[in-house]
């Protein structure tokens, strides 16, 4: 995988769009694929939810992954005292 978070969603993705937020906001870094832009990427998101769509879903370097975390599953995940 890679070294770094990825955070597998879409432009039109609420979700999607409060997970960057939140990580923006304590200076940690990720790359977004956008699923609508990269059918690849889609069908790794089906096919690691067992055929269902569901996004955010985030890859973490210990490959571990997170779909459709809350602020403080992410804030645990990474440490972070909120």
């Amino acid at each position: 995988m890679s070294d770094q978070i990825i955070i597998y969603g879409a432009d039109w993705c609420g979700d999607c769009i409060r997970a960057e937020r939140f990580l923006d906001r304590f200076g940690i870094s990720y790359q977004k694929i956008n699923i609508d832009q990269d059918q690849n990427a889609k069908d790794f998101v089906i096919n690691t939810n067992k055929g269902k769509q569901i996004i955010p879903s985030i890859i973490f370097p210990d490959n571990s992954i997170l779909v459709e975390p809350s602020n403080k599953q992410l804030a645990d995940k990474l440490n972070i005292v909120q």
